[in-house]
């Protein structure tokens, strides 16, 4: 079966009290370019470096191209109290058949970090798939190595499944291990009244 995202609009907005998740657009390159460069050293867990300008050109090329073929879902986060560029989320690897897909591309410029910005997405993303499309998985993954963000999945709710040893290329040459995570439908309800209590 064809795997697609036909049946999440291309203009979808998600938001919460805190954030705004709009699809991603042209417009956003400099800023983007502009929170990559703030800090190098983020992006040595990213399968990309965005703070390359080519790089970062080519993944929103990718973004872009993927939105056009109903593959993936790349979303601007932008901060409510100031209209601020904050980094970018995304839903990709969707499956309706097996009602899961994937949150991922993540991340944040470094003044937006330990924010709570990055939980108001993921928030906004898990309360779309479960009580929207109602699936039955949202899943997860990082790079072994990324102790932060792995601890941030759990904090969460992600539960986590296992490894994936030798897994992705990194734009360093790195061989990637991903460790991925998961939260179930029927865990989601208890999630969102205790981990997301103030969360709306």
């Amino acid at each position: 079966m064809t795997t697609t995202l036909s049946t999440i609009p291309a203009d979808l907005t998600l938001e919460t009290s805190k954030i705004l998740m709009r699809p991603i657009q042209e417009s956003d390159h400099d800023p983007f370019l502009h929170l990559a460069q703030q800090d190098s050293a983020m992006w040595e867990y990213f399968t990309m470096n965005l703070a390359d300008p080519i790089q970062l050109r080519k993944w929103m090329d990718t973004a872009l191209a993927e939105k056009a073929a109903n593959t993936r879902r790349a979303f601007t986060i932008i901060e409510k109290n100031n209209q601020h560029i904050c980094g970018s989320m995304s839903i990709g690897n969707i499956s309706f058949y097996d009602l899961r897909f994937e949150i991922g591309w993540s991340w944040l410029g470094k003044e937006f970090r330990s924010s709570g910005i990055n939980k108001h997405a993921k928030f906004a993303m898990m309360r779309y798939g479960f009580e929207e499309l109602n699936l039955e998985r949202i899943e997860f993954k990082t790079d072994e190595q990324n102790t932060r963000a792995r601890k941030g999945l759990q904090n969460i709710g992600g539960i986590e499944e296992g490894i994936l040893r030798s897994h992705m290329t990194m734009w360093n040459n790195r061989r990637r291990s991903s460790v991925y995570y998961s939260v179930l439908k029927s865990e989601w309800p208890k999630i969102k009244e205790t981990i997301f209590s103030d969360h709306n």
